[in-house]
């Protein structure tokens, strides 16, 4: 297995002037500017009295700074810690003297809304957007700042060269990165993950899933994730690929202005996004009652399908060669029609203690339903008497799985089964081929009051599929189902439906899912929810929030 360093290192030796990293419509480094801004930042924390090993945290919008950022902390093998520029002050404050960094890489509208009071072992905070210095408090790094050009000519006075370029890969072992989750089912924990676990998942990208230099790639998943910042930045950056970063979430013009420019050869994203696609884009056009008329003709059916799946692929770009999704199941309405049309599409899994990826099948020889077998570098049981039909939690263990969490020996502790397995916290089943399909969370299984086992994902993806869904969380009671639903309120407005539609909405929602589910899980009642779910960074529902 290939050290991801010494793939960045080849990239960059090999790429010297190709651009490496760029914001949509903005600013942009070529493999040899993104190593002379790495090797200046190592001569920084040389000087300025930062040791390596010491963490180093980067709470910021994504950006090709932000890249920047996040490789000269992780090359020069100080920790990086990656923060949510979304989380609010108070967890950023708490998560960066939790981690004890010594130095805050961020945004200038974030720092004015920090305590530095609170984060007490912090010596300087750089601004991400233009590396100045926001704060120091150590004279040793001010002077080290200052002195940098100066320093940086004295020791390259013939200039940085590809020559030059040099990462460590004797620190396989050694911890990279601490990464804070933010749970569907708890608070934060930091992750803690050594070089070998992003070397693991990158090599099995590389082979897996192939990246090129004349291929380029959109970057919208928050970086400070384990999927985004694993497969739409280090694994195709580490081939050459040509990383367009898209900062903030992107509102629909601007994400297919950039689709267009950029032209990505693979899509990363997460179920919802494609299932919002497959409302607002697919559905209406296969639901027309001419259309519905003609699939019934098998040669006009597939002419029809093909249109749809082209027109779809045309909206991306054009030159998508693969829609990969993870972070939570792909609804199994959106997937029938997803394979009818013959979308090319793969459904992962994994999670950020595995760095992420647990499971993934190539989109030729994905069984629907599924979320991969899994990844080579990974063993993966299901903890049951009978793991073909008898459901149990998914343990993995492996060289892309996490030591444990950042002091918290408890929680370590009880995320490891006593022969060194990962409890994942999912419960699933896997096939005769090696198929894992997921039934839900461990902590989200409902018992009914027969001993019948319901899993609420199931239930939700149900009622996901009825007119005016647009997400669903379903909860136990008092021994009754009942689902909290937010409405697709565009939908509605588009429709036209009157005050008394609406209010009726509620009841017909109940009784349509019901006609679709087992009498054991049937909705004694649907709620209306007047905001969205809050959200983990890879869009699942943070279902602890609501009971």
């Amino acid at each position: 297995m290939v050290h991801y360093f010494a793939r960045l290192q080849s990239a960059v030796k090999a790429y010297w002037d190709k651009v490496a990293i760029r914001n949509f419509e903005g600013e942009s480094f070529t493999f040899g500017q993104l190593a002379v801004s790495i090797e200046k930042f190592h001569l920084l924390f040389s000087s300025g009295g930062i040791n390596k090993g010491e963490k180093v945290a980067l709470c910021a919008r994504n950006s090709a700074r932000w890249g920047v950022s996040f490789l000269a902390i992780n090359t020069y093998e100080t920790v990086t810690v990656p923060i949510l520029s979304d989380f609010n002050p108070e967890n950023i404050n708490s998560l960066v003297d939790h981690s004890e960094s010594v130095i805050l890489f961020t945004d200038a509208d974030i720092w004015n809304k920090l305590d530095i009071t609170k984060m007490p072992k912090i010596k300087a905070v750089i601004c991400v957007s233009n590396f100045s210095l926001l704060y120091c408090g150590s004279e040793v790094f001010g002077k080290a700042y200052n002195e940098l050009d100066a320093a940086f000519t004295a020791k390259y006075p013939m200039g940085f060269s590809r020559e030059n370029v040099a990462y460590p890969v004797d620190n396989w072992d050694d911890l990279s990165i601490i990464n804070y989750t933010s749970g569907t089912s708890s608070a934060p924990k930091g992750v803690m993950l050594p070089y070998r676990c992003l070397s693991a998942t990158i090599d099995f990208g590389q082979r897996r899933i192939p990246a090129s230099n004349k291929y380029t790639i959109v970057s919208m998943l928050p970086m400070a994730h384990m999927y985004g910042l694993a497969f739409e930045f280090l694994y195709p950056l580490c081939n050459g690929t040509c990383i367009t970063f898209l900062g903030k979430t992107p509102n629909p013009s601007t994400l297919l202005r950039a689709m267009k420019e950029v032209r990505p050869y693979l899509l990363i994203t997460v179920p919802l996004v494609m299932e919002k696609v497959f409302k607002s884009s697919i559905k209406p056009v296969v639901e027309k009652k001419l259309i519905k008329l003609l699939t019934f003709i098998p040669g006009i059916r597939r002419l029809l399908f093909n249109k749809i799946r082209d027109g779809l692929c045309s909206a991306f770009g054009g030159n998508i060669q693969m829609f990969i999704m993870g972070g939570a199941p792909l609804n199994p309405e959106v997937e029938k029609w997803f394979r009818r049309i013959r979308l090319p599409y793969t459904v992962g899994y994994g999670m950020t203690e595995a760095a992420p990826l647990l499971a993934y099948e190539d989109w030729d020889k994905y069984v629907s339903g599924s979320c991969g077998k899994a990844v080579d570098c990974a063993e993966v049981r299901i903890d049951s008497e009978d793991p073909n039909n008898t459901v149990g939690e998914i343990q993995a263990k492996g060289v892309n799985i996490c030591t444990g969490y950042f002091k918290n020996e408890t929680a370590t502790s009880n995320a490891f089964t006593e022969d060194g397995f990962l409890r994942t916290g999912d419960l699933g089943v896997i096939d005769s081929e090696g198929n894992i399909f997921i039934k839900g969370r461990s902590k989200s299984m409902i018992l009914s009051a027969n001993g019948q086992n319901i899993y609420p994902e199931e239930v939700e993806a149900i009622v996901n599929n009825q007119d005016y869904v647009l997400e669903t969380v379903v909860v136990d009671r008092a021994s009754k189902l009942v689902a909290l639903v937010y409405l697709d309120n565009d939908a509605i407005r588009h429709a036209g439906l009157d005050e008394e539609a609406v209010s009726d909405l509620a009841d017909n929602i109940r009784l349509s899912a019901n006609k679709r589910l087992n009498l054991y899980s049937q909705l004694s009642k649907v709620e209306i929810q007047d905001k969205p779910f809050e959200k983990t960074p890879k869009m699942s529902i943070k279902r602890y929030l609501y009971k």
